[in-house]
């Protein structure tokens, strides 16, 4: 015992006796006064920030960026010069699941990034899809309200996800992709990242180039059928954890290759007129063949969390977290998140979310926030509380002011969605698919159909006969093959049970 260290409390006095209650006699109350007893169980009733509102369920490791190759003539931040290496944290996570759902289950996985950078932190908060269901962040809890729970039921409603998205054809593309082979990856290490966004890169003599970023796995992609993950999840709900864990614990260490493409600011309009959809647009993507992959580097995963609620759970990424070089764009998902993101920090965690050591940038800090829940590691100068002062306090560097942005026109709530075209892009990855591919995708969206209204399955039938026919068909004849197998087993028709 001597060579341990010493027991104390909170405020780093030794500790007697960690075993038993303060009481009067062996049986009698127990005393207001046990201090420690009172702080054991305050802190246990408090062990537990709120989850995350979505992204509950995650799984995270520490590793590095190297910058192999040369964008300086892209951007001037010093994270993406030839050489660079930077620590990051990388967290993966499910959408709609709770922090107790299965790791394997059919659902979006998250893909964010913090880059600990000498310019400050860097966060690329995406998904492993290069879409997403919506465009514009005013229908996004709409959105999560369908892959939340049923407030009278209190479970998940199938309902509630295929009337949102029939209603919403700009949700094709990522519902394509959901119930495709792709919608359940084996382990966070098979599967692509992407900021999805459209961001801006700014180089030093202050030219903007818009931007898209890519993770490519060089584990290679592997997926779970439904059959295979329902086995999976018997068997543990944990599966991501063990398989990102213990990856690295044995010194595997997964890695990504970095591009990015890049379309010159100006450009966007004529896109527009060529493609039918904006390049701002989150359903969409931008075709490889007009923008390429360019390499910048390459990102290894090569350590895990000591504590894994310290620096995972309590982990705040941000994507208005940027570095000079780096920027924004007129993405409408993207100007919704760069408010909704650090509003859910400062509600789940506290105020001063980002002071704490894993959100903490490794370059200095200087501002002026003050006060409110947790506002340690606070060096301020006492009289240096507001700005401008007299007192030494910080101020602005205009060496790194961003070029202004080109984009303008007038105010107004316009339905860029209604005109947009939806269908393309879906119908592109439509028929990249195999026939056995085709097969699980249609068999995976009838199940997941299964006791919806016919006048919802009708509307959303209708869409994927947009994007292709036999699109419609497939589904349609795996919709008969559910009904035809409920109805044996039940003795009611789906349609039947919808009415």
């Amino acid at each position: 015992m001597a060579d341990r260290p010493r027991l104390t409390t909170t405020a780093g006095a030794p500790l007697a006796s960690n075993q038993n209650s303060k009481t009067v006699g062996t049986h009698g109350p127990v005393l207001l006064e046990d201090y420690q007893l009172i702080e054991k169980l305050a802190h246990q009733n408090r062990e537990r920030i709120p989850e995350r509102v979505v992204h509950a369920k995650g799984w995270g490791a520490y590793g590095t960026l190297k910058v192999t190759e040369d964008v300086s003539k892209y951007t001037r931040a010093k994270v993406m010069q030839p050489g660079a290496e930077t620590e990051l944290l990388a967290r993966f996570s499910t959408v709609a699941g709770e922090q107790g759902a299965a790791d394997a289950e059919r659902d979006v996985r998250g893909f964010s990034l913090k880059f600990y950078t000498e310019e400050g932190n860097w966060d690329l908060v995406g998904n492993n899809t290069p879409v997403f269901f919506v465009a514009d962040p005013y229908k996004f809890p709409d959105f999560i309200h369908t892959q939340k729970r049923h407030p009278k039921t209190n479970m998940r409603s199938a309902t509630a996800a295929w009337d949102f998205w029939s209603l919403c054809p700009e949700s094709l593309h990522q519902v394509t992709i959901l119930m495709s082979d792709r919608g359940i990856p084996q382990t966070p290490m098979h599967m692509n990242g992407y900021g999805s966004h459209t961001f801006s890169l700014w180089n030093a003599e202050g030219e903007r180039f818009w931007v898209k970023f890519h993770f490519k796995t060089r584990q290679g992609h592997k997926h779970f059928t439904d059959a295979e993950a329902e086995t999976v999840i018997g068997k543990s709900r944990e599966s991501y954890q063990e398989a990102l864990f213990g990856a690295i614990e044995g010194g595997e260490f997964p890695k990504w290759d970095f591009y990015i493409q890049v379309m010159p600011e100006g450009e966007e309009k004529a896109f527009e007129e060529k493609t039918g959809w904006s390049a701002f647009d989150l359903t969409k993507i931008w075709p490889h063949k007009d923008y390429p992959l360019i390499k910048v580097g390459e990102m290894e995963l090569n350590r895990n969390a000591e504590n894994y609620f310290a620096e995972i759970e309590q982990s705040a990424f941000n994507p208005s977290n940027v570095v000079p070089g780096i920027g924004f764009s007129p993405d409408r998902m993207l100007q919704g998140r760069l408010f909704s993101y650090p509003d859910a920090h400062r509600y789940r965690i506290g105020t001063h979310y980002d002071s704490l050591a894993v959100n903490k940038p490794k370059s200095p800090v200087a501002h002026y926030h003050r006060d409110g829940t947790m506002p340690h590691g606070l060096m301020t100068n006492p009289d240096a509380y507001y700005e401008p002062n007299s007192f030494g306090g910080p101020v602005e560097d205009p060496s790194v002011q961003e070029p202004p942005h080109r984009y303008a026109g007038e105010v107004g709530r316009y339905d860029y969605r209604g005109t947009a075209d939806h269908y393309s892009q879906p119908r592109a990855l439509f028929q990249m698919f195999d026939d056995a591919q085709k097969q699980r995708l249609f068999a995976n969206i009838a199940g997941h159909m299964a006791g919806v209204p016919e006048f919802i399955v009708e509307r959303q039938l209708a869409h994927f006969e947009k994007v292709d026919p036999a699109y419609a068909e497939g589904v349609r004849k795996a919709l008969g093959s559910v009904d035809a197998g409920a109805a044996k087993s039940t003795g009611t028709s789906h349609s039947e049970a919808a009415e």
